[in-house]
């Protein structure tokens, strides 16, 4: 009963004075808003990023190599040939599925204008281990091998269009001093780190094409599936000796959506833990300002005071009016900050073209610690009115 008493009189209370109390909610709904939107986006950009990942699947593994310079009094060794890449399949039973690929830069050119992007010289297994579809067309084959046939992303599509052409297929592009054929549009594929290329980028040849295109042309990278019970750190020593068994001058470097995926959720959180610190200054200024104008209310107030405790009024009476007051401002001002934050990361992913989730985590820690700064700064004033002597606020008044 006495609780809602003085809720009633600190409800009462606070709307008689409105810009007073409006400016301490506005200092606590600024705070929370700022913790809950910048830890809300930190978790959707960390959910984007990763859900990237998790549509191509986790048991992938990428590799990159190079030869070494070898000693003086060493043989230069031979490189890991495409015949190679086969029977390592064979040595690891593990290996459901490898791609090898080139990457090469040559000019490119349609109809005299020349087109931005990139040429990469692949197996058929490409579109099976990185999962692309195809648009129009089809894609590479084994029937294809030495053939001057080219394969396009989506911005290389978007290029050949605004050179008026609609219809691609069976359409001719110079690739440095080459014509390739256009025998497939692929459909647009989510760019990730864990795959060297952009596919949208590039234009995609017969791997055997890569020696006609540039005497340079080395293998040196490929993508592959690998059984879903197999041991990533052991794949990767097998794969390391075989290799090196081969061509011992090779260095390797291996990538898997799992291995990004954990760093990535390692990140995250020290990105949320940081972004929730710079907002809890927002908060701590906030708090302030309800301590400064609790005080000034204190000050206001104080015949008041002086009156409850000549009339029986005990401290625990006076300073719980105080702190329902503050309580009050911070509930108010962390209710609004949390629909104000939820409404930013929106926006944020609207514009970002993410999916929004709602994060229950964010909006809960923002609104409790909103309640908790209230309590917290609420205390000092409340207890300083409880400590005032009846007689001398009489007498100052």
């Amino acid at each position: 009963m006495e609780f809602t008493t003085h809720f009633q009189e600190a409800f009462t209370n606070l709307i008689s004075a409105k810009l007073r109390s409006f400016l301490a909610i506005l200092g606590i709904l600024v705070g929370t808003a700022s913790v809950v939107a910048m830890v809300s986006s930190g978790e959707l950009a960390t959910q984007h990023a990763l859900e990237q990942f998790k549509k191509l699947g986790t048991d992938l593994l990428s590799v990159s190599f190079y030869q070494e310079r070898a000693e003086d009094n060493q043989a230069q060794a031979h490189p890991f040939e495409l015949e190679q890449v086969k029977k390592l399949q064979l040595a690891i039973p593990e290996l459901k599925t490898i791609a090898p690929y080139i990457t090469l830069y040559q000019t490119m050119s349609y109809a005299g204008h020349e087109i931005e992007g990139q040429i990469i010289a692949a197996t058929p297994n490409l579109q099976e281990v990185i999962k692309l579809q195809v648009q129009q067309g089809r894609f590479i084959s084994f029937l294809d091998d030495y053939e001057y046939h080219c394969f396009i992303g989506q911005d290389i599509y978007h290029q050949l269009k605004q050179q008026g052409l609609v219809n691609p297929i069976g359409a001719r592009i110079d690739l440095g001093d080459n014509l390739f054929r256009i025998a497939g549009v692929l459909a647009s594929w989510p760019e990730n780190s864990f795959f060297n290329s952009d596919i949208n980028h590039a234009i995609i040849v017969p791997i055997n094409t890569a020696t006609l295109l540039s005497r340079h042309a080395e293998l040196n990278n490929f993508v592959m599936r690998f059984d879903k019970n197999a041991n990533i750190d052991k794949l990767q020593d097998d794969i390391t000796a075989y290799m090196k068994k081969i061509s011992p001058n090779l260095r390797l470097f291996f990538r898997s959506p799992k291995q990004i995926i954990d760093s990535m959720a390692n990140q995250q959180r020290t990105f949320t833990l940081l972004l929730g610190f710079i907002g809890s200054i927002s908060l701590l200024v906030g708090g302030i300002g309800v301590m400064n104008i609790m005080l000034v209310s204190v000050t206001e107030r104080r015949r008041e005071i002086g009156i409850r405790k000549a009339i029986g009024a005990d401290r625990a009476s006076i300073r719980s009016l105080f702190i329902i007051e503050a309580i009050i401002l911070a509930l108010f001002g962390g209710i609004l900050g949390v629909i104000i934050g939820v409404l930013i990361s929106f926006l944020i992913a609207y514009f970002a073209h993410w999916e929004f989730h709602l994060f229950i985590l964010p909006p809960l820690i923002g609104f409790a610690v909103s309640v908790a700064v209230g309590i917290f700064f609420g205390f000092y004033p409340a207890h300083k009115a409880a400590k005032l002597d009846p007689i001398e606020t009489l007498r100052g008044e």
